[in-house]
């Protein structure tokens, strides 16, 4: 008598051509963690550059404190900041070879969610920050491009779903 097959680790993995996944799901998680991981690196480790390309020098001037004490504890916090974001692109290239499609929906939403909220957040607080809130809108937008990119496959997988 043959022990029941229970379904491995492995078989939640997949290729991408995978049948019963979804390869729009694969392509959407390895940009958007391309995404994360390259700005998370550059938020570790070229911070500085980072400030004068999205902010110019005179508002990058402003953002580095006058004090060394100010100025370790900004850098700290923003190393931490690049290391929480690496780590959220190794966690979504990760998630781009799980191939449950309730998981995938599920997986979806939840970015979509995410990126709403921090569209939000973005207009409700941070444009009180005066040296921040010039670019606003570019994040912002970012933010709402970010979500439609999860709300397409959302809508092919619908699609798939009902033809």
């Amino acid at each position: 008598m043959t022990p029941p097959s229970s379904p491995s680790s492995s078989s939640l993995l997949l290729s991408p051509s995978s049948p019963s996944s979804s390869a729009a799901f694969f392509v959407i998680c390895i940009l958007h963690s391309l995404i994360a991981l390259t700005s998370g690196f550059l938020m570790m480790f070229r911070i500085n550059e980072i400030y004068s390309l999205t902010h110019g020098s005179e508002t990058a001037a402003k953002m580095v404190a006058s004090n060394p004490h100010d100025q370790l504890l900004i850098e700290t916090s923003d190393s931490f900041a690049g290391l929480l974001l690496f780590a959220i692109g190794f966690l979504i290239f990760m998630v781009s070879f799980v191939r449950d499609k309730a998981f995938q929906l599920f997986f979806a939403k939840g970015c979509t969610v995410l990126h709403i909220f921090m569209a939000m957040w973005r207009v409700y607080f941070e444009r009180r920050v005066e040296d921040l809130s010039w670019d606003l809108l570019r994040k912002t937008v970012g933010d709402f491009l970010l979500a439609l990119s999860w709300v397409f496959f959302l809508v092919y997988s619908w699609r798939e779903k009902y033809d």
